[in-house]
């Protein structure tokens, strides 16, 4: 399995996908430097408290409304066409023909997706948070910055789970398309609930709208673990862009679901993958 691991990561390298992810985030940080030290610019000169916890909320926004999006597409377009491309190209039944079980090649190809872009996110996060810091302050609790961090590096095993089992089920670029639809409605629904609370509505049309969101959620929750990472890292003070953070957070119980939506993507996406003929 630690060689399925090792060639998954070679072949993020290989494919240089990595590379120009780093190379366009590290353009995102320069921007996102100039952003936060406009925005922040009179956070650290005393004032209003109040002034500088919205301002510090409002980089943070900015920061990880990015970050989720970079973090998804990394991983639906690593993963998109793992199986159903190598599958087309003749590398699978190669492999598959050595003497290796394959829950084996396809737990390490999902353990090497993960860890790889695990540690992206990581480094991601802790680059926003530092900027952050630099210009507008952060909060010292770390238990909010530990579980925030956790927050966010779930949706990795959340995407990269949704992706494998569509790559048994269509061809690569179908499952892509599969994937970026499936990421935009869970998106959509983030976005109908900031609607949701941004705008004035009558309670009927607030009803309805909420009950759109939060199945669109259901249908993908990578965009509401990030929605609730924020939440937790700014205690609710988001409101200051409310097309960025507006609406109710996700709940615990929205957590413990997207947790169980990576377990079953995960054991149905090996399911298939061992009745699948190749």
């Amino acid at each position: 399995m630690n060689t399925i691991i090792a060639s998954t990561w070679q072949e993020m390298l290989r494919r240089k996908m990595l590379l120009i992810t780093l190379i366009l985030t590290a353009l995102f940080l320069a921007v996102f430097w100039f952003i936060a030290d406009t925005v922040g610019a009179d956070s650290t000169a005393g004032g209003d408290l109040l002034m500088q916890y919205a301002r510090r909320s409002a980089i943070l926004s900015l920061g990880f409304f990015f970050g989720g999006f970079v973090v998804a597409f990394l991983a639906i377009f690593s993963s998109f066409s793992v199986i159903s491309g190598e599958a087309e190209q003749g590398v699978l039944q190669s492999v598959l023909t050595r003497p290796i079980p394959r829950w084996k090649w396809y737990v390490g190809r999902w353990i090497g997706y993960v860890s790889l872009i695990g540690a992206y996110a990581l480094i991601l996060f802790v680059a926003i948070l530092l900027i952050t810091n630099v210009h507008a302050g952060m909060t010292r609790d770390y238990g909010d910055i530990a579980v925030s961090l956790l927050l966010f590096l779930a949706a990795v095993p959340v995407l990269v789970s949704a992706s494998m089992v569509g790559s048994t089920l269509f061809s690569g670029i179908g499952n892509g398309v599969f994937m970026t639809m499936l990421y935009g409605a869970g998106w959509l629904g983030g976005m109908v609930e900031k609607v949701r609370g941004a705008l004035p509505v009558e309670p009927d049309v607030e009803a309805t709208l909420s009950r759109i969101g939060a199945l669109l959620s259901l249908i993908m929750p990578a965009d509401g673990l990030n929605r609730r990472m924020q939440y937790v890292l700014t205690q609710g003070a988001g409101e200051t862009i409310p097309f960025l953070t507006g609406g109710n957070p996700p709940s615990n119980a929205f957590v413990w679901y997207a947790g169980v939506f990576a377990i079953f993507a995960f054991g149905l996406g090996l399911w298939l993958f061992k009745r699948k003929d190749f």
